[in-house]
């Protein structure tokens, strides 16, 4: 959910600083750097990655997320479940959305609203008149904002803590540090997005469980806070 031209812009601080504040977190300059050009590489890398995946692989992959989902959020009816629209080679839940709503579910998608503040969710049906949204991303034609009791989150890169790697943008850290504690969030991707580390910062959002292309289902323990600030 970003351009190419914004990578890792830290929520609620300027693209160029001295030390940056952001949630009484002093980050020095060096620092920053250092992370958003390891970022970078690793963005570079990832996508390369997914490039090579075949047509019928990604189905699979979008399968197997699909059918892994459904484990893990149980009953549908009634919920609020944000998912996303793919670009870039995303997982395609789309027809998993069609299947959560048919089900009961309330499907939302994210909404760019203001640049680089946090995102609305707007509710969506399928076969809904869709529009195109910042970076002609679709969205909902008619704006319909709800809140969601469970966010799925497209990632590029997931480390063993649950931090992920995403296009850069920061929306999605933006909105879940603006939403309740304890709201599942869904990181999914390739199984190749898995890293080491991401070099977690101040204001990155660790997630609650993660769902890959393999079928493998990862809960995240409670381990302690590697952000650095």
């Amino acid at each position: 959910m970003t351009s190419d031209a914004e990578e890792d812009e830290p929520s609620g601080a300027p693209a160029c600083f001295a030390h940056l504040l952001v949630g009484g977190h002093v980050v020095d300059q060096q620092t920053w750097k250092d992370v958003a050009t390891f970022r970078k590489s690793e963005r570079k890398r990832l996508y390369e990655l997914r490039q090579r995946v075949s047509a019928a692989e990604r189905r699979a992959m979008s399968d197997r997320v699909g059918a892994m989902l459904t484990e893990v959020l149980g009953e549908v009816p009634g919920r609020t479940i944000a998912v996303y629209w793919p670009i870039r080679g995303e997982i395609n839940l789309r027809p998993w959305m069609v299947e959560a709503s048919r089900h009961g579910a309330r499907i939302c998608l994210p909404v760019v609203v203001e640049k680089n503040q946090p995102v609305e969710f707007h509710l969506w049906t399928p076969g809904c008149a869709m529009s195109r949204g910042f970076w002609n991303i679709p969205v909902p034609a008619k704006p319909e904002p709800v809140a969601p009791d469970a966010v799925i989150v497209p990632l590029l890169g997931v480390d063993e803590h649950g931090y992920r790697l995403g296009n850069g943008g920061g929306y999605y850290d933006r909105t879940l540090a603006r939403l309740p504690g304890d709201l599942l969030t869904i990181g999914v991707g390739q199984p190749f997005a898995r890293i080491k580390t991401i070099f977690p910062m101040p204001w990155d959002i660790a997630m609650k469980k993660v769902v890959l292309g393999d079928g493998s289902i990862t809960d995240i323990a409670l381990k302690p806070d590697l952000r650095r600030g």
